[in-house]
């Protein structure tokens, strides 16, 4: 049975309780052993963390101790799956660069806020994650990330829709859902998840299913020996 540990908590209007709650049900299904921890404490036991198949942060806007995001940081490298959405991963810690590093962007802005309809734009062809998956259309936030040149992106947005001081500029593509290596492990990012209501879309959902249970195998594919990833343990001077 894989193992997977959620943990929720900081800024309450992304909801994190809910879209935990939303995602222990996938897993189960899925038939995962699902724990879940309202506490940043969770990432404190190292070698617990490496004994995991996926960890899922549903956290936004907070601090962490560099210790347990080096302890995640060993875990994932070895071969432990990372996975999330929305401000819960790529909002998590703003001053944690190696956090950023690992999971491939952070958040900066979302022009219109709540409610701005827009289109997700499948890259057809670029990964059996996205197979059978058609473009579609929200209402939500759309966010504006700086992300990793090295994600392999799966689906992007079209900017600008909302206006804005980055309105003059040229078009760009934003990505949406990517996916990126970080040592042994497999890392999977969808933007979008404002609160647990669009976590129930159904084409949503079932790309946050696919992306949890991609993460999860890549544990096996993990060398037994990974000593040699594991020596990224952080810049030291990423925090204020």
């Amino acid at each position: 049975m894989k193992k997977a540990l959620i943990v929720w908590g900081g800024w309450d209007g992304h909801q994190p309780k809910e879209v935990a709650e939303i995602f222990r049900g996938q897993l189960v299904e899925e038939g995962f052993e699902v724990e879940v921890s309202d506490t940043l404490e969770a990432f404190a036991d190292g070698e617990k963390l490496k004994g995991l198949d996926l960890i899922i942060p549903v956290w936004t806007m907070g601090r962490i101790e560099q210790e347990w995001v080096n302890n995640v940081s060993a875990a994932v490298q070895s071969g432990v799956g990372l996975a999330g959405c929305h401000g819960g991963m790529c909002d998590a810690f703003r001053d944690n660069t190696d956090w950023q590093f690992m999971t491939g962007g952070q958040w900066i802005a979302h022009p219109g806020n709540d409610g701005t309809e827009y289109t997700v734009e499948i890259k057809a062809g670029s990964s059996p994650l996205i197979a059978g998956i058609e473009d579609f259309t929200v209402s939500t936030e759309q966010y504006y990330l700086h992300v990793d040149p090295a994600n392999e992106v799966l689906a992007t947005t079209r900017f600008p829709v909302a206006p804005g001081p980055h309105s003059p500029n040229k078009a760009v593509d934003m990505p949406v859902i990517w996916t990126k290596r970080w040592g042994h492990g497999r890392v999977y990012y969808n933007s979008l998840g404002h609160q647990a209501d669009i976590m129930e879309i159904p084409v949503v959902k079932e790309l946050m299913r696919r992306g949890f249970i991609w993460c999860a195998e890549g544990k096996a594919a993990a060398p037994a020996s990974t000593e040699s990833a594991q020596a990224y343990t952080g810049m030291q001077d990423n925090q204020l």
